[in-house]
């Protein structure tokens, strides 16, 4: 994907400029006789002049469900009991590192609740099944991935309001067991586990969340975590094979995102704002300081760097001020009749013969018919030559005559490659106008390479513009 580097520009640096003013000041007054690439006036990219918050707390609260352990929340097939729930929540403080990651330092707390299975007590007549529950507390550092941000094209002109996250990290966990006492209607504490007190107390989670941006300050995110507790002991039955009693942790929760400025780093874009700026400077162009000398001719290009300072009102404007002659015949555009080809200034730009709106011309002195350019190293037709072609097929149409489709190539190259090249512009116009209408024997495919120049002086290629190179690589028609 190719991204316009002016708009990526503008993109990045106009908010930077904009951070403390609301006008824009072009030149130095300092310094009133130089001109500068206007680096002096980039605000460097500090604390205080970014433009997006990148500090957050997260809050929020669901179920835990164990499920990956002896006794289990989740009740299913002839599993005896009912599903069973618990609770959890958590805090964090989030810091976003790029548009893309961050980190949380969480805090979470919760119990999970396992109910009756169909294992017995190790007591062969007892028959009460065995319930249990686990509060835990535990701290984790997370790593936060802003997947929306990610795959996002950054061309992307659409405000967007939903995120996809990713999360995982490690962090320590202490937690109490409880187990059904056979012998009472209580629950006895079977385990007490303390953070740094073995390698139980070390834990990992991942998962991912869906937030929706409610305001600029406020997000709403549902979470689904797995928890990796590394311990068998988790759910209050220790279990000989040592695996470890994971579980799911389901939350819905709210972002609060802190900061002076209207958007934060996961939900700012460059882009957007750009197109508000603009719009901004626009509504505020009687405040903006633009051009220290004026713009006398008003086309948009300040008089310091106007080549042109006496432009005709609505003349459309190349970056130094010129005013547009596209077919450089001496007549700019706003009073060229026929802007794409080629004609005297007495006959408002165009030639003497025939004109038709399809764009295709016809000298009745030269029985040329104009034709048209081609891409370096090229051979295909291009989509805004075909009105032209579409002129020639009528015109050949209506004519007796026939005619030559002479191909021609600029100085590049060798002239054994720049030969063969011009043979297949020529061949693929006359097969275009076969395919419209354009009887066949009407038409003679002719290739001169590089022989056949418009631009004689272009020999070689670099001592030219590369208009008139373009010019060169040319297919146009010669009646025989």
């Amino acid at each position: 994907m190719k991204i316009n580097a002016t708009i990526l520009a503008l993109a990045f640096a106009l908010p930077t400029a904009m951070n403390a003013q609301d006008s824009i000041a072009v030149s130095n007054s300092d310094y009133p006789n130089t001109y500068s690439s206007g680096s002096a006036n980039v605000y460097p990219f500090t604390q205080d002049s970014k433009r997006f918050n990148d500090w957050s707390i997260s809050v929020g609260a669901g179920i835990p469900w164990l499920q990956s352990s002896t006794l289990t929340s989740l009740k299913f097939g002839d599993n005896q009991g009912e599903t069973v729930f618990g609770y959890s929540a958590y805090l964090s403080v989030d810091k976003a590192i790029s548009h893309a990651f961050g980190l949380k330092l969480q805090y979470d707390r919760g119990e999970t609740r396992q109910g009756y299975f169909n294992t017995k007590n190790e007591d062969p007549s007892a028959t009460a099944p065995i319930g249990g529950r686990t509060q835990y507390n535990a701290i984790s550092l997370l790593g936060d991935v802003n997947f929306s941000n990610l795959l996002r094209r950054v061309d992307n002109k659409s405000p967007y309001r939903w995120a996809l996250h990713g999360y995982a990290g490690i962090g320590f966990l202490d937690y109490k067991s409880f187990i059904e006492d056979l012998n009472s209607a209580n629950q006895r504490m079977v385990y007490d586990v303390t953070p740094f007190e073995d390698a139980a107390s070390f834990f990992g989670q991942a998962g991912a969340g869906l937030k929706y941006k409610v305001t600029r300050r406020i997000d709403l995110e549902g979470r689904v975590m797995y928890v990796y507790t590394g311990d068998s002991n988790f759910d209050g039955v220790r279990t000989a094979n040592g695996n470890s009693d994971d579980f799911l942790n389901t939350t819905l929760g709210l972002t609060f995102k802190l900061g002076k400025h209207q958007s934060h780093l996961f939900w700012h874009d460059p882009l957007q704002e750009m197109y508000y700026k603009m719009d901004v400077l626009a509504s505020k162009n009687q405040d903006i300081e633009v051009c220290k000398n004026g713009d006398a001719d008003n086309d948009g290009v300040c008089d310091d760097w106007d080549r042109q300072l006496d432009t005709p009102a609505g003349a459309r404007v190349d970056g130094a001020g010129v005013a547009l002659d596209t077919d450089l015949d001496g007549v700019i555009d706003l009073y060229d009749k026929c802007v794409t080809v080629p004609g005297p200034v007495e006959n408002q730009g165009c030639p003497t013969g025939p004109v038709s709106t399809g764009g295709g011309i016809i000298s009745d002195d030269t029985r040329t018919l104009e034709g048209i350019e081609f891409d370096l190293n090229s051979d295909r037709i291009l989509p805004s030559n075909t009105p032209i072609l579409n002129n020639a097929v009528s015109y050949i149409n209506s004519t007796s005559g026939s005619y030559k489709v002479i191909g021609a190539t600029d100085t590049r190259a060798s002239d054994a490659y720049n030969q063969k090249l011009s043979e297949r512009r020529a061949s693929n116009v006359k097969s275009y106008l076969v395919q419209n209408g354009v009887d066949v024997s009407k038409l003679q495919a002719e290739g001169r390479g590089e022989k056949d120049l418009k631009y004689p002086e272009c020999e070689p290629a670099t001592k030219c513009p590369e208009w008139k190179n373009r010019a060169n690589r040319r297919v146009y028609f010669e009646a025989k």
